[in-house]
């Protein structure tokens, strides 16, 4: 939360600092045919307290998007990484009042020496109520 703040107000400042600021082709009218026109688009000699204030905000402003840019893909590892991950994702949906949870199996019983398993409930697919497994009859004894 802190870094968001500082992000958007560096953002703001640099935005304010760099319309304070004269530019360099402020003068290109009075400039040419004055004689000065060499100095017009030159470098300036001393830089003012204004570009300095601009170029500290620009590197804590670009130093802030690093650590934003780190925090946000190495939170949560489990948790899905953006907007579009989150919508492949499905929604768990809730169990019904009174079935029995995922994964749980219902009463069956097997006979000595049969392979039958007991019977499982099935997932619900796409809003279908949850319907336990028809259960197979144990093999006849001979």
């Amino acid at each position: 939360m802190i870094l968001l703040f500082v992000q958007v107000f560096s953002a703001f400042a640099i935005v304010g600092l760099v319309l304070l600021q004269r530019g360099k082709g402020a003068e290109a009218g009075a400039g040419f045919g004055a004689g000065a026109s060499g100095t017009v688009f030159g470098a300036r000699g001393a830089t003012t307290a204004l570009s300095r204030a601009t170029a500290v905000f620009a590197a804590i402003f670009m130093i802030n998007s690093l650590a934003l840019a780190y925090m946000g893909t190495h939170a949560g590892e489990s948790a899905p990484k953006t907007i579009l991950d989150e919508a492949v994702q499905p929604k768990p949906k809730p169990a019904p009042a009174g079935s029995a949870p995922a994964g749980s199996t219902t009463a069956g019983s097997t006979t000595a020496g049969s392979a039958t398993a007991p019977a499982a409930t099935l997932a619900p697919s796409a809003g279908a109520p949850a319907t336990p497994a028809p259960s197979a009859p144990p093999p006849a004894q001979k």
